[in-house]
């Protein structure tokens, strides 16, 4: 199933590249003119309802289909022999390398709510640490499925010129590689999430928080929290720029996240994002580039 999930996502984006109605360009620029329209503090977002994909929005009728490609470099990554299958219950930092082709699917079904899907393959590895005398072997490398997940988006309340707009999110994702042990997602997951966007003449600011189950604690805990800023420098090119982290309140787990998007045509966006540790368990580094689709009707 990995080996069909990377064949097939550079032959999607090639199929629907290849096979774009003329209708939609017509759609896609009617929509840039609703746009133009807009007041300025939907300047930097227009009407779209926040996607999970960073600085990106969907709105009513549109389809976003965006295959891209995801590497991690991470030099002390922490680690338990135990949690691998080699016994000893102590904390390591190794040596971490991943790489993922993944495929983002958005689509919005009203203006207050839209739905996605993601789906991987990886292939990761860690090197042990020297000071680890653990029977674990001096690296491990896994490949396959990734994370699959789908997503329900859901706006709860507008933006207004005097006040920021409320939405809310669902996540889910099913296990998956309960054999493996650095790819391995064991349990279902579900996780709830609020946020609220707010646009200024400078910018657009986007806050969100999600809550998950801690299985350790067997308590409710917090989840992933994201301050993130948006603002359009054209027509042609967007910056986006975050700080993401502190699944399950850890303090020491947060990124500094910077994008562009540049539109290369009515349909077709390439999209380019980094993200950069910032505190002493994120990961070093973790780039990724793609395309991005967009189908209006």
């Amino acid at each position: 199933m990995g080996a069909l999930v990377s064949r097939a996502t550079p032959l999607l984006a090639l199929t629907l590249s290849a096979g774009i109605p003329a209708c939609a360009n017509s759609a896609l620029a009617q929509a840039r003119g609703e746009d133009a329209e807009l007041p300025g503090y939907l300047r930097d977002r227009g009407t779209g309802i926040p996607a999970s994909q960073f600085g990106t929005f969907i709105r009513r009728g549109e389809l976003l289909v965006f295959p891209f490609f995801a590497y991690s470099l991470d030099n002390n990554r922490e680690y338990q022999p135990s949690n691998l299958g080699f016994g000893l219950s102590q904390d390591f930092r190794g040596r971490f390398r991943s790489s993922e082709e993944l495929i983002f699917i958005g689509y919005g079904v009203t203006d207050w709510l839209a739905l996605e899907f993601e789906a991987a393959h990886i292939t990761a590895s860690l090197a042990k640490s020297s000071s680890d005398p653990s029977a674990m072997p001096a690296k491990i490398k896994e490949s396959g499925v990734g994370d699959i997940e789908g997503q329900l988006r859901v706006r709860f309340l507008s933006e207004r010129e005097h006040r920021p707009e409320f939405f809310g999110f669902l996540e889910m994702t099913p296990a998956s590689q309960r054999n493996k042990v650095l790819i391995a997602e064991p349990n279902w997951d579900l996780k709830p999430g609020v946020g609220a966007i707010r646009g200024f003449s400078w910018g657009t600011m986007v806050v969100k928080i999600a809550a998950e189950y801690n299985r350790e604690a067997k308590s409710p805990d917090l989840g992933e929290v994201t301050i993130e800023y948006h603002k359009r420098l054209s027509s042609s090119w967007h910056l986006n720029a975050g700080i993401e982290g502190g699944e399950g309140g850890a303090p020491d787990e947060f990124d500094l996240v910077t994008g562009i998007r540049w539109r290369l045509s009515d349909l077709l966006s390439l999209e380019v994002d980094n993200a950069v540790g910032i505190s002493s368990k994120a990961t070093d580094w973790a780039p990724q580039v793609g395309l991005m689709f967009s189908y209006q009707h």
